[in-house]
Protein backbone atom coordinates (compact mmCIF):
# COMPACT_ATOMS: atom_id res chain seq x y z
CA UNK A 1 0.00 0.00 0.00
CA UNK A 2 2.83 2.33 0.74
CA UNK A 3 4.24 1.81 -2.70
CA UNK A 4 0.87 2.53 -4.33
CA UNK A 5 0.56 5.72 -2.34
CA UNK A 6 3.90 6.84 -3.64
CA UNK A 7 3.05 6.02 -7.27
CA UNK A 8 -0.30 7.80 -7.29
CA UNK A 9 1.08 11.37 -7.57
CA UNK A 10 3.44 10.27 -10.35
CA UNK A 11 0.62 8.66 -12.33
CA UNK A 12 -1.49 11.78 -11.86
CA UNK A 13 1.25 13.99 -13.27
CA UNK A 14 1.66 11.70 -16.32
CA UNK A 15 -2.08 11.78 -17.02
CA UNK A 16 -2.15 15.57 -16.75
CA UNK A 17 0.78 15.92 -19.17
CA UNK A 18 -0.87 13.66 -21.72
CA UNK A 19 -4.10 15.61 -21.42
CA UNK A 20 -2.37 18.95 -21.96
CA UNK A 21 -0.53 17.69 -25.07
CA UNK A 22 -3.73 16.25 -26.45
CA UNK A 23 -5.53 19.59 -26.08
CA UNK A 24 -2.76 21.84 -27.43
CA UNK A 25 -1.87 19.81 -30.53
CA UNK A 26 -5.23 20.38 -32.36
CA UNK A 27 -5.07 24.09 -31.55
CA UNK A 28 -1.64 24.42 -33.18
CA UNK A 29 -2.85 22.88 -36.46
CA UNK A 30 -5.07 25.80 -37.56
CA UNK A 31 -2.10 28.15 -37.15
CA UNK A 32 -0.06 26.06 -39.58
CA UNK A 33 -3.05 25.97 -41.93
CA UNK A 34 -3.46 29.75 -41.75
CA UNK A 35 0.19 30.30 -42.61
CA UNK A 36 -0.12 27.93 -45.56
CA UNK A 37 -3.17 29.79 -46.85
CA UNK A 38 -1.35 33.11 -46.62
CA UNK A 39 1.64 31.77 -48.56
CA UNK A 40 -0.71 30.53 -51.31
CA UNK A 41 -2.59 33.83 -51.47
CA UNK A 42 0.53 35.95 -52.11
CA UNK A 43 1.29 34.61 -55.63
CA UNK A 44 -2.33 35.24 -56.63
CA UNK A 45 -1.90 38.93 -55.85
CA UNK A 46 1.30 39.05 -57.92
CA UNK A 47 -0.57 37.35 -60.75
CA UNK A 48 -3.24 40.06 -60.67
CA UNK A 49 -0.56 42.73 -61.15
CA UNK A 50 1.01 40.74 -63.98
CA UNK A 51 -2.36 40.47 -65.74
CA UNK A 52 -2.77 44.26 -65.54
CA UNK A 53 0.65 44.83 -67.07
CA UNK A 54 0.00 42.32 -69.84
CA UNK A 55 -3.13 44.23 -70.87
CA UNK A 56 -0.81 46.38 -73.01
CA UNK A 57 -0.58 44.94 -76.53
CA UNK A 58 2.67 44.97 -78.52
CA UNK A 59 3.02 45.15 -82.29
CA UNK A 60 5.99 44.68 -84.62
CA UNK A 61 6.10 47.23 -87.45
CA UNK A 62 5.98 45.89 -91.01
CA UNK A 63 7.85 48.08 -93.51
CA UNK A 64 6.68 45.96 -96.46
CA UNK A 65 3.04 46.88 -95.78
CA UNK A 66 3.72 50.48 -94.75
CA UNK A 67 4.37 53.86 -96.33
CA UNK A 68 6.73 56.44 -94.87
CA UNK A 69 7.29 59.38 -97.21
CA UNK A 70 9.27 62.65 -97.08
CA UNK A 71 7.38 65.25 -99.13
CA UNK A 72 9.26 68.03 -100.87
CA UNK A 73 6.70 70.45 -102.20
CA UNK A 74 7.38 73.95 -103.46
CA UNK A 75 9.96 75.35 -101.09
CA UNK A 76 10.47 71.98 -99.51
CA UNK A 77 13.49 69.70 -99.21
CA UNK A 78 14.24 69.03 -102.88
CA UNK A 79 13.60 70.61 -106.24
CA UNK A 80 14.32 69.16 -109.64
CA UNK A 81 13.00 70.72 -112.86
CA UNK A 82 9.99 72.18 -111.03
CA UNK A 83 8.58 68.85 -109.80
CA UNK A 84 7.66 67.87 -106.27
CA UNK A 85 9.50 64.96 -104.68
CA UNK A 86 8.29 61.90 -102.81
CA UNK A 87 11.22 60.30 -101.01
CA UNK A 88 10.25 56.97 -99.45
CA UNK A 89 11.83 55.23 -96.49
CA UNK A 90 12.03 51.65 -97.72
CA UNK A 91 13.59 49.95 -94.72
CA UNK A 92 12.69 50.42 -91.08
CA UNK A 93 12.03 48.33 -88.00
CA UNK A 94 10.31 49.01 -84.72
CA UNK A 95 7.61 48.21 -82.20
CA UNK A 96 4.46 49.88 -80.93
CA UNK A 97 2.63 49.31 -77.67
CA UNK A 98 -0.97 50.26 -76.90
CA UNK A 99 -3.42 49.43 -74.13
CA UNK A 100 -7.02 48.93 -75.33
CA UNK A 101 -9.45 51.66 -74.24
CA UNK A 102 -7.14 53.29 -71.67
CA UNK A 103 -4.30 53.92 -74.22
CA UNK A 104 -1.48 53.82 -71.66
CA UNK A 105 0.87 52.09 -71.22
CA UNK A 106 1.76 53.02 -74.79
CA UNK A 107 4.99 53.56 -76.71
CA UNK A 108 6.60 53.69 -80.14
CA UNK A 109 10.16 53.10 -81.29
CA UNK A 110 11.28 53.10 -84.91
CA UNK A 111 14.65 52.90 -86.65
CA UNK A 112 14.94 53.69 -90.37
CA UNK A 113 17.90 53.00 -92.64
CA UNK A 114 19.04 56.27 -94.19
CA UNK A 115 20.43 54.52 -97.27
CA UNK A 116 16.97 53.09 -98.02
CA UNK A 117 15.49 56.55 -98.77
CA UNK A 118 14.81 56.84 -102.51
CA UNK A 119 12.86 59.01 -104.93
CA UNK A 120 9.51 57.43 -105.85
CA UNK A 121 7.60 60.12 -107.76
CA UNK A 122 6.49 58.85 -111.16
CA UNK A 123 7.11 62.26 -112.77
CA UNK A 124 10.81 61.44 -112.98
CA UNK A 125 12.56 59.10 -115.37
CA UNK A 126 14.72 56.31 -113.98
CA UNK A 127 17.82 58.28 -114.93
CA UNK A 128 16.58 61.34 -113.08
CA UNK A 129 15.79 59.22 -110.02
CA UNK A 130 19.32 57.90 -110.02
CA UNK A 131 20.69 61.45 -109.99
CA UNK A 132 18.39 62.44 -107.14
CA UNK A 133 19.21 59.33 -105.09
CA UNK A 134 22.93 59.88 -105.59
CA UNK A 135 22.75 63.43 -104.26
CA UNK A 136 20.53 62.36 -101.38
CA UNK A 137 23.27 59.98 -100.30
CA UNK A 138 26.30 62.15 -101.03
CA UNK A 139 25.06 65.65 -100.17
CA UNK A 140 21.98 65.52 -97.97
CA UNK A 141 21.60 62.35 -95.87
CA UNK A 142 25.16 60.97 -95.71
CA UNK A 143 24.20 57.38 -94.78
CA UNK A 144 27.81 56.23 -94.49
CA UNK A 145 28.22 58.65 -91.59
CA UNK A 146 24.66 58.57 -90.25
CA UNK A 147 23.22 55.15 -91.11
CA UNK A 148 20.09 55.38 -88.94
CA UNK A 149 17.19 57.74 -88.39
CA UNK A 150 15.44 56.86 -85.14
CA UNK A 151 12.44 57.87 -83.09
CA UNK A 152 11.69 56.84 -79.52
CA UNK A 153 8.58 57.98 -77.69
CA UNK A 154 8.78 59.53 -74.25
CA UNK A 155 5.04 60.06 -73.68
CA UNK A 156 1.77 59.21 -75.37
CA UNK A 157 -1.48 61.05 -74.74
CA UNK A 158 -4.91 60.80 -76.31
CA UNK A 159 -8.10 58.80 -76.13
CA UNK A 160 -10.09 55.98 -77.58
CA UNK A 161 -12.87 57.17 -79.91
CA UNK A 162 -14.49 53.76 -80.21
CA UNK A 163 -14.47 50.87 -82.66
CA UNK A 164 -10.78 50.26 -82.13
CA UNK A 165 -9.79 53.82 -83.10
CA UNK A 166 -7.60 56.24 -81.14
CA UNK A 167 -6.60 59.88 -81.50
CA UNK A 168 -3.12 60.19 -80.07
CA UNK A 169 -0.28 62.64 -79.68
CA UNK A 170 3.07 60.86 -79.52
CA UNK A 171 5.86 62.88 -77.97
CA UNK A 172 9.42 61.69 -78.27
CA UNK A 173 12.94 62.19 -79.57
CA UNK A 174 13.92 62.12 -83.23
CA UNK A 175 17.56 61.47 -84.09
CA UNK A 176 18.59 62.54 -87.59
CA UNK A 177 22.03 63.35 -88.96
CA UNK A 178 23.49 62.63 -85.51
CA UNK A 179 21.30 65.26 -83.82
CA UNK A 180 18.47 64.49 -81.39
CA UNK A 181 15.50 66.83 -80.97
CA UNK A 182 12.08 66.50 -79.29
CA UNK A 183 9.04 66.34 -81.56
CA UNK A 184 5.32 65.60 -81.18
CA UNK A 185 3.43 63.55 -83.76
CA UNK A 186 -0.40 63.65 -84.04
CA UNK A 187 -1.43 60.12 -84.94
CA UNK A 188 -4.63 58.28 -85.73
CA UNK A 189 -4.44 54.61 -84.74
CA UNK A 190 -6.82 51.85 -85.77
CA UNK A 191 -6.70 48.35 -84.28
CA UNK A 192 -8.37 45.56 -86.24
CA UNK A 193 -7.92 42.03 -84.95
CA UNK A 194 -4.18 41.46 -84.58
CA UNK A 195 -3.19 44.42 -86.76
CA UNK A 196 -2.45 48.03 -85.84
CA UNK A 197 -2.44 50.89 -88.35
CA UNK A 198 -0.97 54.31 -87.52
CA UNK A 199 -1.50 57.31 -89.82
CA UNK A 200 -0.38 60.90 -89.54
CA UNK A 201 2.09 63.57 -90.56
CA UNK A 202 4.64 65.90 -89.02
CA UNK A 203 7.17 68.53 -90.09
CA UNK A 204 10.76 69.18 -89.15
CA UNK A 205 13.16 72.01 -89.86
CA UNK A 206 16.30 70.59 -91.45
CA UNK A 207 18.43 73.29 -89.81
CA UNK A 208 17.48 71.90 -86.39
CA UNK A 209 19.23 68.69 -87.41
CA UNK A 210 22.20 70.33 -89.16
CA UNK A 211 21.30 68.92 -92.56
CA UNK A 212 23.37 70.90 -95.06
CA UNK A 213 21.60 73.62 -97.02
CA UNK A 214 23.49 73.16 -100.24
CA UNK A 215 23.05 72.26 -103.87
CA UNK A 216 24.99 70.18 -106.30
CA UNK A 217 24.93 68.97 -109.88
CA UNK A 218 24.19 72.52 -111.10
CA UNK A 219 21.38 72.98 -108.63
CA UNK A 220 19.33 69.95 -109.62
CA UNK A 221 18.70 69.37 -105.93
CA UNK A 222 18.23 72.20 -103.47
CA UNK A 223 17.93 71.72 -99.73
CA UNK A 224 15.42 74.04 -98.06
CA UNK A 225 14.23 74.28 -94.49
CA UNK A 226 10.89 72.50 -94.11
CA UNK A 227 10.43 68.76 -94.60
CA UNK A 228 7.01 67.14 -94.23
CA UNK A 229 6.72 63.45 -93.45
CA UNK A 230 3.55 61.41 -93.89
CA UNK A 231 3.16 57.86 -92.70
CA UNK A 232 0.75 54.95 -92.95
CA UNK A 233 2.40 52.26 -90.86
CA UNK A 234 1.13 48.74 -90.22
CA UNK A 235 2.08 46.55 -87.26
CA UNK A 236 1.27 42.96 -86.34
CA UNK A 237 0.60 41.83 -82.79
CA UNK A 238 3.37 39.90 -81.07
Amino acid sequence: MGTLNLLAPVMLLILLAVGINYQTTPEAAPKVSEQTNESIAAPAEVGDVKDAVEAAQRYRLDAAQSKFIAHALAGGLLWFKGHDHLVAVREFTGEAELTPESVNPASLQLTAKTASMVETSNVFTEQQKQIIDKELREIVLLPAQYPDISFKSTNVSGKSVGNGQYDLRIGGELTLHGVTRPIAIPTKVTVTGNDLRAQGEFEIDRSDFKVKATSAMHGLIRVRDKVKFTFDIVGHRL
